[in-house]
């Protein structure tokens, strides 16, 4: 049967291996997170990178957009075509949406007959509705708290 001091030094020298053990585990975790942090930022500035050449890219398209819009070269008369078109369709809806911002007042629901020539400058209004047809400034659709403004 083993004695106590023979136990007791087996004890000593499993506890100092786990702790070797322990140690080098920490040393290995320790370069493993530095590597992995310097990957991470090295990713990062990659990125970074990729991000600024792609804005510089967009910048010089938007510089030779603009410099060669109405003589492109051949191979990018196509690209050129394409925005200009967007270009013009952009303006297009922007004039539409003004027509129909002309058309439309905001007015307040809880009033009996909507006056939409006070209503515009309240910043309170919910709903809209068709501008005045006459000088009286009342709106074209009296609501009341229950009805959808007419359109």
């Amino acid at each position: 049967m083993p004695n106590y001091d023979d136990l007791k030094k087996r004890a000593k020298d499993a506890l100092d291996t786990i702790a070797d053990v322990s140690v080098e585990a920490y040393k290995i975790a320790e370069e493993k997170a530095k590597v992995l942090a310097k990957r991470a930022k090295l990713n990062a500035e990659i990125t970074r990178e990729k991000g600024m050449i792609r804005r510089a890219k967009i910048n010089i398209g938007a510089a030779y957009y603009e410099l060669h819009k109405d003589d492109p070269e051949a191979d990018l008369q196509q690209l050129c075509d394409e925005i200009t078109a967007s270009h013009d369709l952009i303006a297009a809806k922007q004039r539409e949406l003004e027509e129909l911002k002309k058309g439309f007042t905001t007015c307040d629901t809880d009033a009996e007959e909507c006056d939409c020539t006070q209503a515009s400058d309240d910043e309170d209004c919910e709903c809209e509705c068709p501008a005045p047809d006459d000088d009286a400034g009342e709106c074209a659709c009296p609501l009341t708290e229950d009805e959808e403004p007419k359109v």
